[in-house]
């Protein structure tokens, strides 16, 4: 019986401590976690700098979760550091990856605000609250941060490869009121992690209206603050040759990589689809005009279109661009690219070319012309197995086999969903 009861109270002791964590962990709105993790055996640590102390100050740290403890050696460790605030205003607390020798291997910056007593994390202007679960390993940004390119793979801050997997909207100066918090949540849901936005730069688009920025920016935080990844697309098209509006490009990405310098969620797509007599020494020139603008403010990953509609990622072999986190475009229509296009991505891939698919759609190339599912699937397994990310055309309720909506749709739920709509959700949900 003595043996029994003392594990009991034990429990009930364990139990209680624990009720009160929890409560004061849900009542406190003054005090934010961020959670980092080291790798077991490595010789590295965290160490954090504060800017204004007298802002916030740090409060403790404490292992959440450690797996080497398992006898798993060399695993990852999660520690969480608490921060408390003091008083109203906004500073900046870097976390710095250095080694025993002093080597800096990685910096994170996490801008906080504290404001009428209540402490936030503020992802570029965007106010993200105390909310963000850095702990809980998930999909989404809150979990994965910034993104970089290893080789040919997309990987997250903590170097674990990362699919990308989502919607491309249609032109903002068409479809932009299907753009709704509403509707980026149901992709969410889905288990969408990105969200692309197809700004043309003619037909409507940007060189013509440049109001579409506003457009574009209010859409780009209603993604940020629902913890997804945003392509920001110079969506080129008639103008086929990137080279045709290189001076406004420049402008546009200065403007825009600096509003989003220190904000993970953003990847720029310089152009679309290089197409017509464009070839790859077309793009590079273009693209050494624009990537030094946006290096200048932003280490975001940078989308760069190949040839021939983004078809010919192979002609880049043998003459990269000569920057860090560059990955290079592939588009297909499962009615009209097959088998060899997936051989032009493989021939790249085993040369060393990232390639990202930031555009593919199951209809055929001009956005209609029936479904291929069958070819989809083929497709997909080809881009699961190669830890390919991919982008769905489109988000619209346009009359065309490619639209993820029905004609006069504006809510997206299962009535609303076309053919390419549900296969779409079933396809995102897996």
């Amino acid at each position: 019986m003595k043996k029994i009861f003392i594990p009991i109270i034990l429990v009930l002791i364990l139990v209680i401590v624990g009720i009160v964590l929890f409560l004061n962990k849900d009542d406190s709105s003054n005090i934010i976690e961020l959670t980092y993790k080291t790798n077991g055996g490595v010789p590295y640590n965290w160490e954090y700098e504060i800017e204004d102390e007298s802002i916030v100050k740090f409060v403790k740290s404490y292992v959440i979760e450690d797996k080497n403890k398992n006898g798993l050696v060399g695993a990852p460790i999660y520690t969480n550091y608490v921060f408390e605030g003091v008083n109203d205003g906004v500073t900046t607390v870097t976390f710095k990856y250095v080694s025993i020798n002093g080597e800096v291997d990685r910096v994170e910056k996490n801008k906080m605000k504290v404001s009428n007593g209540k402490i936030s994390l503020v992802v570029g202007d965007i106010d993200m609250g105390n909310t963000l679960d850095k702990q809980e390993k998930n999909n989404y940004v809150s979990y994965n941060g910034k993104l970089k390119v290893d080789g040919v793979n997309l990987v997250n801050q903590y170097d674990e490869k990362i699919i990308l997997k989502g919607v491309s909207s249609h032109g903002l100066q068409w479809f932009n009121n299907l753009i709704t918090d509403s509707n980026i949540k149901t992709l969410k849901s889905w288990g969408s992690n990105v969200f692309r936005l197809a700004m043309y730069t003619k037909e409507g688009g940007y060189i013509d209206n440049k109001s579409i920025y506003d457009t574009l920016v209010n859409d780009v935080d209603m993604i940020i603050k629902n913890d997804m990844y945003v392509i920001i697309d110079w969506h080129i098209l008639s103008d086929n040759n990137p080279n045709t509006h290189v001076n406004e490009a420049k402008e546009f990405f200065d403007k825009i990589s600096l509003k989003y310098k220190d904000t993970p969620n953003v990847i720029f797509e310089i152009c679309n689809e290089p197409n017509g007599s464009t070839n790859w020494y077309d793009v590079k020139s273009y693209a050494d005009q624009v990537i030094p603008v946006i290096r200048k403010n932003s280490d975001a990953v940078i989308l760069v279109g190949t040839p021939n509609w983004s078809q010919d990622v192979d002609s880049v072999i043998g003459n990269k661009l000569e920057y860090s986190n560059i990955m290079y475009s592939l588009h297909f229509y499962t009615g009209t690219h097959k088998e060899y296009l997936r051989d032009k991505a493989t021939k790249a891939i085993s040369n060393g070319i990232p390639v990202f698919v930031s555009e593919w759609g199951v209809s055929d190339a001009s956005g209609n012309g029936g479904v291929y599912l069958d070819e989809a699937d083929v497709w997909m397994k080809y881009l699961n197995d190669n830890n390919i990310s991919y982008i769905n055309w489109s988000l619209s309720d346009k009359n065309e086999s490619s639209a993820l909506l029905l004609p006069n749709s504006s809510v997206i739920n299962d009535n609303t969903l076309s053919e390419s709509g549900k296969y779409i959700k079933e396809l995102l949900s897996k």
